[in-house]
């Protein structure tokens, strides 16, 4: 397998890992081209305005693979990121099972069509291996509280997405205690980070947090990264078993979710505007009945308040902690998809990987 550095050394352009498997994507005016790795095998599509929609068409005579479809389909919204919908020109034998996933809706103008609303809820495009289909619901009592059974934590890499205006691949993976308890020290102990979190402390006193952390099941600790380089810290929690559950009207599947980044370099909106609402995305691929995420930052935290506010989470109220006052933050999961908040509304520094050179082609119906 190729590493992130290797693949992006051949072609610094676009990268989609539809259920694992890596495609490289490039675009020149109204063609796509991807090639498929390990193999090198090119998959070629084309891409036209078709009875006033833009559509993207497979031009090989071999029938492509679900996995060609989705990395095509990515790639194209990436390089078009305005377009809410598609339309896809695919052999008929293919057309059944892209609707039974969902990738293909019933449109009464097109006929069917692929909702970028949709695709990004394919999880199969950025999950890792580790995450199951939903887990059935039985409800148990734990420490006073009614909630769901959860499934077993996922281990290893859980999400990662390619980022047009950066070049990089972002990442989440557990965390290791073995292998990350030094960098989570030197990070809990950065002037910035202790400022907010109230954590810093010896090694030990660090040990004990991932452990705890690690085996508690309504949590998980998780690395981000981009490329290879870890930068930063993501706990996510479910609601419903968090001390934020009192506050506010909570449901079963809300996700909650702390932040840091510990590594200086990777401070500033280019860098963010990547990670946050790749966050969020995670949070909701991770489970489909996660209706809304939850945060709650300091209330004297202004940076991240702006920030969470662009990248789509409404301020709904302050409260009192036992030891803090607080900000209410929630987003739902209509609002982040419908609104397609994986890029931030502007000004950010967002930008498709391949801009079109000019208009594309126009192809009539008849």
């Amino acid at each position: 397998m190729l590493d992130t550095a290797t693949e992006q050394r051949l072609l610094p352009s676009f990268v989609s890992r539809p259920r694992g498997i890596t495609y490289l994507a490039t675009g020149e005016s109204h063609r796509l081209s991807l090639v498929r790795l390990p193999e090198r095998r090119h998959n070629p599509w084309t891409l036209r305005v078709r009875g006033g929609m833009l559509t993207l068409a497979w031009e090989a005579e071999h029938l492509p693979d679900v996995e060609d479809v989705l990395a095509a389909l990515e790639a194209t919204f990436a390089r078009t990121p305005g377009a809410r919908a598609l339309g896809l020109r695919v052999p008929a034998a293919l057309q059944a099972e892209l609707q039974r996933l969902g990738v293909l809706t019933p449109d009464a103008a097109h006929g069917h069509v692929v909702l970028q609303s949709l695709l990004w809820q394919q999880g199969t495009l950025w999950l890792g291996a580790g995450h199951a289909p939903d887990f059935p619901v039985q409800h148990v009592m734990q420490d006073g509280r009614r909630h769901p059974l959860r499934a077993p934590k996922p281990a290893g890499l859980v999400y990662r997405r390619h980022i047009p205006w950066l070049n990089a691949t972002f990442s989440l993976r557990v965390a290791d205690i073995n292998n990350d308890l030094p960098r989570f020290h030197q990070w809990m102990n950065d002037p910035v980070v202790a400022h907010f979190w109230e954590e810093q402390g010896e090694l030990n006193h660090h040990r004990q947090y991932l452990e705890r952390v690690t085996h508690a099941p309504g949590i998980l600790p998780l690395i981000a990264a981009f490329d290879d380089t870890p930068f930063g810290y993501i706990e996510a929690y479910w609601a419903r078993e968090d001390r934020i559950a009192p506050y506010y009207d909570t449901d079963d599947f809300d996700r909650g979710w702390h932040a840091l980044v510990g590594n200086a370099a990777f401070r500033g909106k280019p860098w963010l505007a990547a990670w946050m609402p790749s966050v969020s995305h995670y949070l909701f691929l991770a489970d489909h009945r996660t209706r809304r995420l939850v945060i709650e930052p300091r209330s004297d935290n202004d940076r991240m308040l702006r920030n969470l506010s662009r990248c789509g989470y409404a301020l709904v109220k302050t409260f009192d902690f036992p030891h803090k006052r607080a900000v209410l933050g929630i987003l739902s999961r209509e609002h982040f998809f419908n609104e397609r908040l994986w890029v931030p509304a502007p000004p950010h520094p967002g930008a498709p990987f391949s801009s079109p050179s000019g208009p594309f082609p126009t192809e009539s119906n008849q």
